[in-house]
């Protein structure tokens, strides 16, 4: 019996030596566009940095998800940002705005750019709106804003930076 309780703990440190080293997650900064900066007021400070920050995660699990562009820097530039129905900054700002039954077109355009681990840079592009009211699905107020997020993750962890 002693002589396989010796083996437990060895194989244990062979099965840890064996699996390969983790790479390293990608970096994501994200910022604010000048001409959103101008809209941050009328958005609401608290829902704009909440995007930026949902930016960010959304981007980063989908590549590490993926296991794609490891050890890149991703530095990206959040432009404009419209979402589906009025924020509580809009309610608060005009209080005839239904926070329910009022909806718009919402959507989110991202610019950037990627320094690979080898030091290429790459420029990234795209955004996504509603088409129509009629394309304005859920409700959630950012629900347009989320699936362009969605959509460049996916687009990145592909290799497809700049899409229009």
């Amino acid at each position: 019996m002693r002589k396989l309780a010796f083996f437990a703990p060895l194989g244990a440190v062979l099965a840890l030596a064996a699996t390969p080293a983790l790479a390293e997650p990608p970096t994501i900064n994200v910022t604010l566009g000048s001409d959103l900066q101008t809209k941050v007021e009328e958005l609401g400070d608290r829902d704009v940095s909440q995007q930026a920050t949902r930016l960010v995660g959304v981007v980063q699990s989908t590549l590490i998800d993926r296991g794609a562009l490891e050890g890149a820097t991703i530095d990206l530039i959040l432009t404009d940002l419209k979402p589906n129905r009025p924020t509580f900054q809009q309610l608060v700002d005009r209080p005839g705005l239904d926070g329910i039954r009022s909806i718009s077109i919402g959507g989110a355009t991202i610019e950037g750019t990627i320094t690979t681990a080898d030091g290429q840079i790459l420029p990234v592009k795209y955004d996504w709106y509603s088409s129509s009211l009629a394309d304005v699905r859920g409700f959630g107020t950012w629900q347009d804003a989320d699936r362009a997020y969605r959509r460049l993750a996916v687009n990145l962890a592909d290799g497809r930076y700049v899409t229009r």
